[in-house]
């Protein structure tokens, strides 16, 4: 089976392209050929037999200038499309497999397809993992410019993002995602995507908002390949890692009292963390971190926002570590209430502490749970790569 690849960024830059490389990866290995397509750019460690690709567009670094000239390629990519069509025609996969491509590539490769399949006759099966909320919200986080939680968009009011400034809190940038998610609902777009992957049940639940989306999700948790570490000694601290940021929950992590913190991580908020006298050892990759994770007492993780299937509850647990989570989003899905971990109100310092201190207080407890965590088993990245090659071959 021919897979082509689709993500706007095609080097490591986040959760979406650490799971694209190990599919591909994966899919290799099995005997099927892989190839990618998206923006160009000096750091790709991944390819397609052509070497097109669309021009790199960096909405944080580019001048103000060259954003504005970005305008309507965000809406629509013509260049995307034409690429697209080429290395189709190259390459004739069986299914085209999207991840993120909003704003960058655009939905123009969504039509890149259908025109291919016109002209060769040929079936392509168009798949789609759904790496954030992009299809129902056009801030991609369900999260209005103060941060809180708001649903608006998802019920097919875009021109709320507009009204209250959701993209970067800036009334251009969210006009233009208003008018994106706007004009693809008008043109039905995303109808001619045959199967949506939502990495959470609770994800599930809302791309089914989308009348075009619902029926074609599916639910599978995410991969994880983690190698024990071997046994370590349990040391006496809480260990927050991640990025420092307002819907981190950081904020309960800074009025919490009494617990030993240890924040791994970076962001806007690590002088906060900081001044709170928060033991912060920085961002920690590889061994590093996975000796941090397994020699904590229990880690955790208070988001305030709907996450995904978190990445670091998954490796927490798979070390070993119990988590203690927010119930929100797709977070209670990975953790078994009492026996991997604690889930406490998301937003609630107090439940928070609560939930900690029942595991520091008592170290039966703990390592009771520790050995729970050790004993779960989440699929591998083979054991879902095969699950999702009888997705690519299912007919419709």
């Amino acid at each position: 089976m021919k897979i082509l690849m689709v993500n706007k960024f095609l080097y490591p830059n986040g959760g979406s392209e650490t799971y694209i490389f190990k599919l591909g990866d994966c899919l290799k290995a099995l005997g099927h050929e892989v190839e990618y397509f998206g923006m160009e750019h000096e750091g790709n460690c991944v390819s397609n037999s052509l070497g097109l690709y669309t021009g790199d567009m960096d909405f944080h670094t580019a001048s103000k200038l060259t954003q504005l000239s970005y305008t309507l390629k965000t809406v629509y990519s013509p260049e995307a499309k034409k690429k697209m069509r080429l290395l189709l025609e190259s390459f004739a996969p069986d299914v085209v497999h999207l991840n993120n491509f909003n704003y960058q590539l655009t939905p123009s490769v969504i039509y890149a397809v259908k025109d291919y399949e016109k002209k060769t006759g040929k079936r392509v099966k168009i798949i789609y993992t759904a790496h954030d909320y992009q299809l129902v919200c056009p801030n991609h986080m369900m999260l209005d410019s103060f941060g809180n939680i708001c649903e608006k968009c998802a019920k097919g009011d875009y021109m709320s993002c507009f009204k209250n400034s959701c993209v970067h809190s800036s009334k251009a940038k969210s006009l233009i995602g208003s008018i994106e998610a706007s004009l693809y609902k008008a043109l039905k777009a995303y109808k001619h995507i045959d199967a949506v992957i939502c990495p959470s049940e609770f994800m599930k639940t809302k791309l089914d908002l989308n009348p075009a989306l619902k029926g074609k999700t599916l639910t599978l948790h995410n991969f994880i390949d983690k190698a024990p570490v071997g046994k370590t000694e349990k040391e006496d601290y809480v260990l927050y890692f991640g990025r420092y940021s307002k819907e981190k929950g950081i904020k309960n992590i800074l009025e919490a009292k009494g617990i030993n913190f240890i924040c791994a991580g970076s962001g806007e908020l690590e002088k906060e963390i900081e001044k709170a006298g928060i033991k912060n050892v920085g961002f920690k990759t590889g061994r590093e971190l996975e000796e941090l994770i397994s020699k904590a007492v229990c880690s955790v993780y208070p988001s305030t926002w709907y996450e995904n299937c978190p990445f670091s509850v998954m490796e927490s647990i798979s070390l070993g570590t119990p988590v203690i989570g927010a119930d929100i989003g797709g977070i209670p899905e990975l953790i078994e209430n009492g026996k991997t971990g604690f889930l406490f109100k998301s937003g609630n310092t107090a439940d928070m502490e609560e939930k900690i201190k029942a595991l520091t207080e008592n170290s039966s407890l703990a390592n009771e749970m520790s050995r729970n965590c050790l004993d779960y088993k989440f699929d591998t990245a083979e054991a879902y790569t095969k699950k999702l090659l009888k997705i690519y071959e299912t007919e419709g």
